[in-house]
């Protein structure tokens, strides 16, 4: 029960801090960042919906939304954001379920093998948000990272040149942990699994034999006199 509860409580702590990541990851505007060291004036970062500048100097930062949603961009940029966004759902329905699943949770108290199925259905989910998410930041970042090298390669200077930042950074990071926490929760919680179910089917059979008893003993003490209209009667009522 202990192991259990630590797997539970780890696999809970990986979960919330990598769809923490994510989500932050999706909504901030450091995807890429200008690799220029000459620049010294102001740094420039491009998210996945706008981009900003920020002066060195003073601090003082700008940002310039992109067009709307509905405009032509780059299938880079659109990919990346249907995969974001769907890592951020699934992370986050990965650990509300979590949650529900925990032992200390006064949710289904009675009903161990529903809430450990819970914590399964908890790790799928993760496992699913990791496969778009790190599918996501690493391609956005090899492919900021091809286009860097050919530049530089093909000697084009354009004025300014891009490295990946610290919101893909962040992607890859909670997608790692969604592997992490959902790998836990389905791979070990699975062995406590037959454990609860033979504890269960005991513990009916148990029960089950203990109303077995009462039963016959109810029917030893049955008076002698009894007629037989009154013993067909307790018969009835029994069943």
């Amino acid at each position: 029960a202990g192991m259990k509860f630590l797997l539970q409580y780890v696999g809970c702590f990986f979960a919330f801090f990598s769809a923490g990541f994510l989500i932050i990851s999706t909504w901030t505007d450091c995807w890429m960042v200008n690799a220029d060291d000459s620049l010294e004036v102001s740094t420039k970062c491009r998210g996945l919906w706008w981009e900003c500048v920020t002066n060195v100097f003073d601090g003082i930062q700008t940002c310039d939304e992109y067009d709307s949603i509905y405009a032509e961009h780059s299938v880079k940029l659109v990919l990346t954001r249907a995969m974001m966004i769907t890592a951020d759902i699934l992370s986050g329905l990965g650990f509300l379920f979590l949650v529900l699943g925990l032992d200390c949770v006064k949710f289904l108290p009675d009903e161990p093998l529903i809430k450990l199925r819970i914590c399964l259905v908890s790790g799928v989910l993760l496992l699913l948000a990791g496969l778009p998410g790190i599918t996501g930041s690493v391609w956005y970042a090899v492919d900021v990272y091809v286009e860097r090298s050919s530049l530089l390669f093909h000697n084009v200077f354009l004025g300014i040149q891009y490295k990946f930042g610290w919101s893909c950074w962040l992607g890859m990071a909670g997608s790692l942990g969604c592997f992490l926490s959902g790998s836990l929760l389905t791979c070990c919680m699975y062995l406590f699994r037959e454990t609860s179910s033979g504890r269960f089917h005991s513990a009916y059979s148990l029960r089950k034999g203990y109303s077995s008893a009462a039963t016959v003993v109810t029917n030893v003490h049955l008076p002698s006199s009894q007629t037989a209209t009154s013993k067909m009667y307790a018969v009835d009522t029994r069943v």
